[in-house]
């Protein structure tokens, strides 16, 4: 059975907990959950849904691509909201990432997030 191997990058925000960037495990890859911290300095970004989204996406790409695969490799999204009223919003953003054949995908809202941000997205991808 292979062996699961874990993924870090400076280029995405460290984990701030018990847990891995992603992991990469039979050619899978399982990114956690990004939220919208700039990697460079671990502060959240500036701005309201659309900008934390865009620093969100750009992080799970920083991890995809450590882990050697991309967005268009990407099988699963999980979406999770602190306001569904900003589902426009993030899709529109979205879409500019995932336009092209699109992953399967789920949206939660969720009560609270890490360090209170708007939006976090998990993925889950193939390496080709």
């Amino acid at each position: 059975m292979p062996e699961k191997e874990i993924i870090q990058t400076p280029n995405a925000p460290a984990a701030i907990g018990p847990y891995s960037q992603a992991v990469r495990w039979n050619g899978l890859v399982f990114a956690s959950g990004q939220i919208p911290l700039d990697p460079a300095t671990g502060q959240l970004v500036e701005g309201g849904i659309e900008e934390q989204t865009v620093r969100v996406l750009e992080n799970l790409k920083a991890v995809l691509e450590a882990a050697g695969a991309r967005l268009d490799t990407v099988l699963k999204t999980t979406i999770f909201l602190k306001d569904l009223g900003d589902f426009a919003k993030v899709n529109e953003i979205y879409a500019r990432y995932f336009g092209v054949n699109p992953p399967a995908r789920a949206t939660v809202e969720a009560a609270r997030l890490p360090r209170d941000v708007k939006v976090e997205i998990e993925a889950v991808a193939f390496v080709p």
